[in-house]
Parts: C-alpha cells; structure tokens; sequence
C-alpha cells in the first residue's frame, strides 16, 4: 500500500465511521472499486483509532464527566444516580455484548463476514429499522436522561455492527431512536458509546496483526490514521448539526443506493463477493 492508497482509505473511513452508512462497507468496498487490495480488518480496526481521537478531542468534556461520575458512583449511594454516573455505566454496560460476541465471531468478521453480499444484506436491513425508528420513535429524550439499561440495549444494537454494512452509528443511533432519544442526542450516546469498543479492538489487532501490519508498512498505517482522525473530527460535527434540524431519511435512501449498486455490480461480475 502506497501513501496515496492510505490517505484515500483514512478519509473515507473518517468520513463514514460517524455517518449511518457504514466505514467497514466503504473501506472494503472503494479499495475493490479501485482495484486495489482489501486493507483487511486488521488494517480497518487499526485506523479506527484514528476516529476514536477524534471522539475523545470532540467529547472531552462529557467523556470526563461521564468518568468522573462512573467512578464516584461504584460506592454507590446518592453519587451513583447522578446524570454522569448513569451515563458512565450506560458506556461501560453497554461495551460488553460488542466485546464479548467481537470474541465469538471473530473468525467471521475477519472472513465471511466481509463478503459483499452480506454487507448489501447489511446496508438494506439497517435501512429498514432505521426508517422504522423515524416513524415510531418520539424523540423526546436527552442524554440527562440516560440509564444503564438504556446502555444494554443500545450495546446490543451495537454488536450488529461487527457485520460490515451495519454501521456503528446506524445501529447505536437506530437504537436510542427506538428507546426515545431525540435523533442528535442519539449520535451524541452513539458516540460515546463507541468508545470503549474502538479502543480494545484497536489494541487488539494491533497487537495480534503487528507483523502483517508491519508488512504493510508503519508509513501507510499512520498516514491512513491521521486522515481519519482529521476527516471522522470534521464528521463529528457536521452530523450532530444535522441532526438537530433534520432525520436520517438522506442516509436512509443513501444506504439502499448504494445496496442496488453492489448488486448491479456483483450481477454484470465487475465486483467479486470476496476480495
């Protein structure tokens, strides 16, 4: 992989990795577009950590509350109800089914799991329940409201990311829609959320694909990184300001497009299902 190869995959997964149209889908699927060969999961999770400093730069003031409070509120009493703390054990319940079923499946979601064909499966289920949240949802919560079991739930919709095309954000957003939240307090949630579970499987494949990695080249890897934490900072942003006037129907419609167009190319064999 050249620099030019690993600034192109670092902004498109900056620019998805915060947006509901899934960053696993378009990382494996632009490489493919481009005739270049699939970074793999080990490189995508890498480079997430890029995103992962862009959630810690943007929400450092929440995040430090959200800890702050957790950890005053394991002695429990009055300190565990406050907003912060419900909100800091929301993020660490919440972690677990992603960890635990990460563990499980792990041989999928680094094989079969990327074919295209599931990511289109994917794209298109997504979409669904996502326009489904927009109709029955009441988008009346805020993040004040949050509560731990409001973090096993969207946790759960979270773990359906770990089957590309689902999108992090898509289904955590989704999620806290079905619960009641207000679609930017929802990304907000999403966000935060996405910390704890970016950040070990970062480090996971860090430490299990160093060597390929490394055959990759640290060059790339870092360029790739830094992209996406500039483009994911930006995306950041722009996602929470459009939520707060406007629904998700543009990713929505977005979502089945880019469905219809894997298909269509998978049908005439300009794609191949797996790389």
């Amino acid at each position: 992989m050249d620099w030019f190869e690993a600034l192109i995959i670092g902004i498109v997964q900056g620019l998805t990795e915060f947006l509901p149209i899934s960053s696993t889908a378009h990382v494996r699927l632009v490489p493919e577009l481009l005739g270049w060969s699939d970074p793999g999961a080990a490189f995508t999770a890498v480079i997430q950590l890029g995103t992962l400093l862009a959630v810690l730069v943007y929400f450092r003031e929440d995040l430090s509350r959200a800890i702050g409070g957790w950890v005053r509120g394991i002695r429990g009493g009055e300190a565990a109800r406050t907003p912060e703390a419900r909100l800091g054990w929301a993020v660490f319940w919440g972690t677990i089914p992603a960890v635990v079923l990460g563990v499980l499946l792990k041989d999928y979601i680094e094989g079969d799991f990327r074919s295209l064909y599931v990511i289109c499966g994917s794209l298109i289920g997504v979409g669904i329940l996502m326009a489904t949240a927009e109709v029955i949802a009441k988008h009346r919560r805020k993040l004040e409201s949050v509560k731990p079991a409001d973090g096993w739930a969207v946790g759960f919709w979270q773990a359906l990311a770990l089957v590309p095309g689902v999108s992090r954000s898509g289904s955590t957003i989704t999620g806290a829609l079905f619960l009641g939240f207000d679609r930017a307090t929802a990304a907000r949630f999403s966000f935060l959320l996405s910390v704890p579970a970016i950040l070990l499987a970062g480090i996971y494949e860090l430490i299990k694909e160093r060597e390929r990695l490394v055959d990759v080249g640290i060059a790339p890897v870092v360029i790739a990184t830094f992209a996406a934490f500039a483009v994911g900072y930006l995306s950041i942003g722009f996602l929470l300001r459009f939520l707060r006037t406007r629904s998700t129907a543009v990713f929505i419609v977005y979502r089945f497009a880019l469905a219809a167009l894997l298909l269509f190319l998978l049908a005439n064999g300009t794609l191949k299902p797996h790389a």
